[in-house]
């Protein structure tokens, strides 16, 4: 008898440690271009958010990538130690970052980042840093 026990205590173990797994967090940054919206899946939640993405002459990379680095607070040493607050890069020196610009977003005004509102920016930020680079995807499409 406890040996049974035992046992369907095991398999309910091994039952819920794999649902577990299957429903371990990820995160999921849809950025649209054309839109320029940024529509993030973190488990249940979901969040839509008015982004900039590249002006004309610039370049706002397409694909799938996963976060390479982040940093709380991000000076663009390219375009004259711009403040980049809450930044996720994903691509080289393109990162999904924060913004004082907010009467730009929705519309292209970025040199190729992705720039959201800063409080949404920390919160993605908050999301990326809690379940890890590696369960962590960034598309963007157009």
């Amino acid at each position: 008898m406890k040996k049974t026990v035992l046992m369907a205590a095991v398999f309910v173990a091994m039952l819920f440690g794999a649902s577990g797994q299957g429903w371990a967090a990820s995160l999921v940054a849809n950025i649209d271009v054309s839109s320029q919206t940024m529509t993030v899946t973190y488990g249940l939640s979901v969040y839509r958010w008015s982004v900039s993405t590249a002006r004309p002459g610039y370049f706002t990379p397409r694909g799938t990538y996963r976060p390479q680095r982040t940093a709380r607070m991000w000076y663009s040493r390219k375009y004259h130690m711009s403040p980049m607050p809450y930044s996720v890069f994903f691509h080289g020196g393109y990162a999904i970052h924060g913004t004082g610009a907010v009467r730009q977003l929705g519309r292209p005004a970025s040199h190729g980042c992705v720039r959201l509102h800063t409080a949404n920016a920390a919160t993605f930020y908050s999301m990326v840093r809690e379940v890890g680079f590696g369960n962590t995807r960034i598309v963007v499409t157009n």
